[in-house]
């Protein structure tokens, strides 16, 4: 039996390979498309949907997260641009109705696995830095990518970090800091997603890259959580879990 999927913020780039994406797989079924000032609301209702994947914008990340969840359906939240109150609070209120869902910083399979190698890493280092690099219509910065990876790798560190005092001649030069890793955010034309984590150690140095170099990268780590995300008893955050 198909597990009935909409998908809001169908019209975007993302969300017209998702469509695609969904209508081609064998267990999943396209039941409708959310756009800029629909009622998402009423929408999830009319299309009986059980998963409700939403691929819109930062700004409306939390408010579309929090209607998918009152309307009953499984969130697949792939929108970047949720704060970590951001995510307690969604979680907290998911637990109330006892629904289960994911927020996936990234879909792609390949920087899951970046993000979780970057955590393994982070016990044998004292310092490190992120490089996150898309294209030039990303509208938050850093990314939930880069966000989620310092914060593994900040849980898993062992090393006291070594303070690094340098003089800003530009503010901001020196990137944003969260949980003393810095976060350089890069956005130009041409660019997809990538993100590169440097680790700095005794006379050595370690990178660990990944490149997303087309939108379809994307595409079987969301058909995967619509897949898993019906057997969840609780809003997840991040792909690692599901894997």
């Amino acid at each position: 039996m198909s597990i009935k999927v909409f998908i809001n913020g169908a019209g975007g780039k993302m969300g017209q390979e998702a469509v695609t994406a969904v209508q081609a797989h064998d267990t999943l079924e396209l039941v409708g498309q959310g756009h800029r000032g629909d009622d998402l609301s009423q929408a999830i209702k009319d299309s009986g949907a059980e998963v409700v994947v939403d691929l819109t914008a930062a700004s409306v990340a939390r408010d579309n997260a929090q209607i998918i969840i009152e309307s009953g359906a499984h969130p697949v939240i792939g929108t970047s641009g949720l704060l970590p109150k951001d995510v307690q609070f969604l979680q907290e209120l998911a637990a109330a109705k006892s629904l289960g869902g994911i927020i996936a910083p990234n879909f792609s399979i390949g920087a899951v696995l970046m993000m979780q190698y970057a955590r393994d890493a982070m016990a044998h280092f004292s310092n490190a830095e992120i490089i996150e690099l898309h294209h030039d219509e990303k509208q938050d910065a850093p990314s939930g990518t880069a966000i989620k990876t310092a914060e593994m790798m900040a849980q898993n560190r062992k090393l006291t970090p070594k303070q690094i005092n340098s003089k800003e001649a530009i503010p901001g030069a020196r990137g944003g800091n969260m949980q003393d890793i810095p976060i350089h955010s890069v956005r130009l034309p041409g660019l997809v997603a990538h993100q590169s984590v440097i680790f700095g150690g005794h006379y050595e140095t370690l990178t660990i890259r990944h490149d997303s170099l087309h939108r379809k990268s994307f595409m079987p780590g969301i058909c995967l959580c619509c897949e898993k995300v019906i057997g969840l008893k609780e809003l997840v955050y991040g792909l690692e879990h599901i894997l």
